[in-house]
């Protein structure tokens, strides 16, 4: 079978020359972009699998080119920045990241990400479809074979770890999910108190698939203890 491409998109030479040394170690197909506008370009000729991409970049930066291919992609996107405020990972993760890292990183961190993300897009994207794959909330179905999220018949995109996260709580109908299970089980990893990330995907899966986001019929919150779909 065929390795993954991953996108390094990154104006630093010496952070994309690193990650080369690693990512090709595993074995997986690499291609460059300086900055946004050139990895959008690379885009429309390519099959891309994960993008890194860097947030402070000129021309165009990494969450104004994160919202461009939100547009249209929904491979797993993983941001770099040197900035670390809880702000600063909010707005990332908003754009449509599913992950974020903060420079200067481990690259053997890094790489045990990427293979976790990718784990997940391809268990999310398996080609068989039947009946059995479907999860049915009123309008709303969610096809885990085939990644696909529509709502009224219209097809919705969802990043990776949004449709986990939606699939989750879908999957366990009328449970009410904490957020730290949500995120030590869509994640993987222990959840620190002061993390909003749950809550930003939640608004972003609302956003996308509720009429109304501020009276949601789908995803539920019960307030003080987390969320549930009903």
């Amino acid at each position: 079978m065929a390795q993954p491409t991953i996108l390094l998109v990154d104006d630093e030479k010496e952070i994309i020359d690193l990650l080369e040394i690693y990512l090709k170690n595993e074995g997986y197909r690499l291609l460059r972009a300086g900055n946004g506008l050139e990895a959008l370009g690379v885009l429309q000729k390519e099959e891309v699998d994960l993008i890194i991409l860097d947030i402070m970049m000129p021309h165009m930066d990494g969450i104004q080119a994160c919202m461009k291919i939100r547009e249209q992609k929904n491979m797993p996107i993983i941001m770099l920045s040197a900035k670390s405020q809880d702000m600063d990972k909010i707005l990332g993760l908003s754009s449509g990241a599913d992950d974020y890292v903060t420079k200067p990183f481990n690259p053997l961190e890094l790489v045990a990400r990427i293979k976790s993300q990718l784990r997940r897009y391809t268990r999310l994207n398996v080609p068989h479809v039947s009946k059995a794959h479907e999860i049915e909330v009123d309008d709303l179905i969610i096809n885990t074979a085939t990644h696909e999220v529509k709502v009224d018949g219209c097809e919705v995109k969802l990043t990776p770890r949004e449709f986990a996260i939606l699939e989750l709580l879908a999957r366990h109908r009328g449970m009410v999910w904490s957020i730290e299970k949500i995120y030590e089980t869509v994640w993987g990893e222990t959840f620190f108190e002061a993390d909003n990330t749950v809550m930003v995907h939640i608004r972003k899966i609302r956003e996308k698939i509720e009429e109304n986001p501020r009276k949601p019929k789908y995803i539920k919150t019960v307030w003080g203890v987390g969320y549930k779909v009903d």
